[in-house]
């Protein structure tokens, strides 16, 4: 071959080397593989839909899964966390949910994925405006005069007094103490907790008498001027008798804790490590919400505000 018909060839091969790189698909630069979707559990009450929404940006935007929020009330999670139609939910009252806890975790099918770092209080509150005409109402032994009692009855509870609860879906207990008290009261419930707060929010308004189920933190001990009813002190004992005459306390402190699937951890172990991780205190969640009922925000604005001002909070529940 002459040096002339040599560049010739040599043309020709570049050419066609040319010509299959511009036609080749990016096949050969393979792009990293997509990850699995996490699917969430958002339960019905204000904190827990911006745990919820705290873990789903993080998720997608620094670790980039694919999330799924699945609206879902506390009766229907612990089956959907045993087919692994949910990988976690992050804000259980351990004390209106030892039996499903139980029965979950030693099946196999759901873990204990740590505390979430906030401790719940439950108990009975009136406005503290109450306690200035019948300050009786300080402990749960004013209830017992039917005459009291009766400030808090409506046309459905007669001459009993209301006890106002929240969603019927939540857990309680209140028809148990009323029970084992032997009070004259009613529990009946509100619907949801926008109800129970619009009810809170008219007989305030009117300086009415109102006795209701709550629970904190919550932003409503901002907004209101409310006193605790106090109950007698909480045992384990007490809480056994239940089964059979009733319960003659009130309520545990609640640790409040996180469930996952327990095929989170083969499923997607980096979401595993960080929602095991994902963890804060009672003054991160009151922050978030009064930027929702003080401020107007919306739950995700709260939620990412509150990532950008504690980056140091949530990089080390990551993975690396």
């Amino acid at each position: 071959m002459n040096k002339k018909s040599f560049f010739k060839w040599l043309l020709a091969g570049l050419v066609v080397a040319l010509m299959a790189t511009a036609c080749t698909t990016p096949q050969e630069a393979q792009p990293e593989e997509s990850k699995p979707t996490i699917r969430l559990a958002e339960n019905s009450w204000l904190n827990a839909k911006l745990n919820t929404a705290v873990a789903k940006i993080l998720l997608e935007d620094e670790m980039g899964y694919p999330v799924e929020v699945v609206p879902i009330d506390g009766d229907g999670q612990f089956p959907a966390l045993d087919k692994g139609e949910l990988h976690a939910t992050l804000e259980v009252w351990v004390s209106g949910r030892s039996a499903e806890i139980q029965e979950y975790t030693e099946k196999g099918t759901v873990e204990i994925g740590g505390e979430l770092g906030v401790v719940g209080r439950q108990g009975w509150f009136i406005p503290a405006y109450m306690l200035d005409e019948h300050p009786e109402l300080a402990t749960w032994e004013g209830l017992k005069d039917p005459e009291i009692a009766a400030l808090f009855s409506t046309p459905e509870t007669g001459d009993k007094g209301q006890l106002l609860l929240g969603d019927p879906t939540w857990p309680y207990i209140g028809p148990d103490v009323i029970k084992g008290l032997e009070l004259p009261l009613q529990a009946v419930y509100a619907g949801s907790e926008e109800a129970l707060l619009a009810a809170l929010g008219e007989a305030y308004s009117k300086k009415e008498p109102i006795l209701f189920y709550f629970w904190t933190p919550h932003t409503a001990f901002a907004q209101y001027e409310l006193a605790e009813v106090k109950l007698p002190e909480y045992s384990e004992e007490c809480a056994a008798r239940a089964e059979t005459g009733g319960r003659d306390c009130g309520y545990p402190p609640d640790v409040l804790l996180k469930l996952l699937s327990s095929n989170l951890s083969d499923y997607a172990p980096e979401a595993y490590y960080f929602l095991k991780n994902f963890n804060y205190t009672n003054e991160d969640q009151i922050m978030m919400l009064g930027l929702v009922d003080v401020q107007g925000k919306t739950i995700e604005e709260a939620a990412r505000l509150w990532i950008e001002q504690n980056e140091n909070v949530w990089r080390a529940w990551m993975p690396y």
